[in-house]
C-alpha cells in the first residue's frame, strides 16, 4: 500500500505565501518566511546536539514563539514531539519521560527545576540551546509520511498512569481539513491561541496555522481581558475556549459586544450550561459547541452555525470525514437512547505508546470507544452527557454531574461548580457539589434553588464552598481531585 506523502507543511507554506503574517507574539508579527528561516536555524542547532530522525524528544515549555519554533524544528529533523504538561509535578513528568524513553528534553529555563537529570537523557534549557552553534547544513525532512507519528501527548487519565496518545501527520492534517470543511476558511481569519500548546486544543491551532496559511495571535496564558482585547484590537475571528474561560470573557465583556468580524467561539471541554449558551445567543456571540479529545486530534463533532440556535446544547454532527454512533452493550442505540460515544475517522489515533492492551481495548474495527456517554436525537445530533467514569447511579437512576453543574452555574452567585458521587447507605450513591461563589450565599439557598429545577434524586446531598476548583492545563474540571477532597473528609455530612 502506498503511504501518502505530505509536503513539509511549514516549508511549503513559506514557499506559497512567504510574506503573509503567521504569528503575533509579544506584540510582533512574524511572516511565514521568517518563521521558516528561524525554524531552519533551530533545526541546524538540534543537528549539532545530535537530535536525529525518529528520536522521541520531550518539550517542557510555556506558550511562546520559541515553543512554536521548537515544534516545527523537531518536525524538520524528523523527530517525534512529546508534548509535556508544564503544570505537572516533577514525579509525574519523570514518569512520562521514562515511559516514552525520551532521548532529549528541551525546557524553558524557568522549568528546569521540574526535571531531574536522568542517565542517558540530555536536558537542554532554552539558554543552552541559544548558545549552541548551528550545524553548517542539516538534512531536513522534505515530506511527511501520513502514517508517521508526529506527536505524543499523554492523556490525564481518570485512574492509574496516563497513556501516551500517538498522533500521526495524517491525523493532524485531517483534523485541520475536517474543521475547515465545517467552519469554512475566510481570507481574514485569525485564531487566538491562548490555550496551552502542549494540549491538543492549542497544538491543533499551530497545525491549522501552517496548513491554512492563517495568522494566529499567541498568548502565554489565558486572561479574559487580554482575550477580549485580541478580538477587538488584533482582529481575531476565532477563539478556542472551554466553559470557564467563556464565562470569564462574558463577565469581563459586561454590557459590551464583540465586533462584527468575530465569527466563532469554539467551545469544547465538555457539556456547557444552557444558561451560558443562551447568554451568548442574546449577545449575538456565535458559539460552536464541539466534542473531541486527544485521541481524535482535537474536535471530531461540531455544531455548525446552521443549527446553533435550533440545537442549543448539542455538540452537533461529526466533521465531514468522520463517523459517529452510540453503542450500549455492543449494540447500536436508538434515537435518544443513552450509550457510549463511538467515533471513527482519519483524525483518530492509531493507538497508545507502548500500550497494546489499551489500544486493543479502545480501538475495535477502526472505531474508537471514547468512554463518554451521550445520545443522538432523531436527526443525528450528538448530546454529550458525561464521562462514563463520572456517572452517578443513585437508587438505580443515572445522574449526570454535568447537568447538576449547569443548574448550579445558572445561579448568579455561582462562578464554578463541580459535582461527584459519594457513597450512601440507602441509595448507593448521591451527588455532592463543590462551588465557587462570587458573592455571599448559603448552602441552603443553593439547595433550594436546585430543588426547584432538579428531580429530588439529582439534588446534591450537600454543597461545599471552595476558593478554586481543581482543573487541568486546558481548564477542564478534575472531578477525581474533588473525590480526593471528599476522601480526606473535607465535606459536610
Amino acid at each position: 500500500m502506498n503511504v501518502q506523502q505530505i509536503p513539509n507543511w511549514l516549508k511549503q507554506r513559506a514557499y506559497l505565501t512567504p510574506d503573509r503574517p503567521a504569528i503575533k507574539s509579544n506584540g510582533v508579527w512574524v511572516t511565514f518566511q521568517e518563521l521558516h528561516q528561524r525554524v531552519l536555524h533551530r533545526a541546524n542547532q538540534l543537528a549539532t546536539l545530535g537530535v536525529k530522525k525518529e528520536d522521541r524528544v520531550g518539550l517542557l515549555m510555556k506558550n511562546s514563539f520559541d515553543m512554536v519554533i521548537m515544534v516545527h524544528a523537531l518536525m524538520y529533523s524528523g523527530a517525534v514531539n512529546v508534548l509535556l504538561n508544564n503544570r505537572l509535578t516533577s514525579s509525574e513528568l519523570m514518569w512520562q519521560i521514562r515511559d516514552v524513553s525520551a532521548s532529549y528534553i528541551f525546557c524553558d529555563d524557568s522549568l528546569e527545576g521540574e526535571i531531574h537529570k536522568l542517565e542517558a537523557i540530555d536536558v537542554v534549557t532554552h539558554s543552552e540551546l541559544l548558545s549552541t552553534i548551528a550545524a553548517d547544513t542539516c538534512t531536513i525532512v522534505q515530506e511527511f509520511a501520513s502514517d508517521s507519528v508526529a506527536t505524543i501527548m499523554y492523556t490525564s487519565g481518570t485512574t492509574g498512569h496516563p497513556k501516551g496518545v500517538l498522533q500521526t501527520y495524517g491525523n493532524h492534517l485531517w483534523s485541520a481539513m475536517g474543521s475547515a470543511l465545517n467552519l469554512g476558511l475566510h481570507s481574514d481569519d485569525r485564531w487566538l491561541a491562548t490555550v496551552p500548546l502542549f494540549h491538543i486544543s492549542g497544538f491543533s491551532i499551530l497545525m491549522k496555522n501552517v496548513i491554512y496559511g492563517m495568522g494566529i495571535v499567541l498568548h502565554e496564558k489565558f486572561e479574559a481581558k487580554q482575550a477580549n482585547r485580541a478580538i477587538t484590537e488584533d482582529k481575531v475571528t476565532i477563539v478556542s475556549v472551554v466553559t470557564t474561560m467563556l464565562n470569564q470573557m462574558l463577565s469581563e465583556l459586561g454590557s459590551s459586544s464583540y465586533p462584527e468580524h468575530f465569527r466563532c467561539m469554539l467551545l469544547g471541554g465538555g457539556p456547557a450550561p444552557k444558561t451560558i449558551l443562551e447568554q451568548c445567543r442574546d449577545k449575538k456571540i456565535p458559539v460552536f459547541q464541539t466534542y473531541g479529545m486527544t485521541e481524535t486530534s482535537s474536535q471530531i463533532v461540531t455544531l455548525s452555525a446552521d443549527y446553533s440556535l435550533e440545537k442549543l446544547g448539542s455538540a452537533g454532527k461529526p466533521l465531514f470525514p468522520c463517523q459517529l454512533s452510540i453503542k450500549k452493550d455492543q449494540k447500536l442505540s436508538a434515537a435518544f437512547e443513552e450509550g457510549e460515544i463511538v467515533v471513527k475517522g482519519p483524525n483518530v489515533t492509531i493507538g497508545y505508546w507502548n500500550r497494546n492492551d489499551a489500544t486493543l481495548e479502545s480501538i475495535k474495527d477502526s472505531w474508537l470507544y471514547t468512554g463518554d456517554l451521550g445520545y443522538l436525537d432523531d436527526e443525528g445530533f450528538l448530546y454529550v452527557l458525561d464521562r462514563r467514569s463520572d456517572l452517578i447511579i443513585s437508587g438505580g437512576e443515572n445522574v449526570y454531574p454535568a447537568e447538576i453543574e449547569g443548574i448550579l452555574m445558572s445561579h448568579p452567585a455561582v462562578t464554578e461548580a463541580g459535582v461527584v458521587g459519594i457513597t450512601d447507605d440507602r441509595w448507593g450513591q448521591v451527588p455532592f457539589a463543590f462551588v465557587v461563589a462570587n458573592k455571599s450565599i448559603s448552602e441552603g439557598e443553593l439547595l433550594d434553588f436546585c430543588k426547584g429545577k432538579l428531580a429530588t434524586y439529582k439534588v446534591p446531598k450537600a454543597i461545599k464552598f471552595e476558593k478554586v476548583l481543581p482543573r487541568n492545563a486546558s481548564n477542564k474540571l478534575l472531578r477525581r481531585k474533588l473525590k480526593e477532597l471528599i476522601e480526606e473528609g473535607h465535606h459536610n455530612d
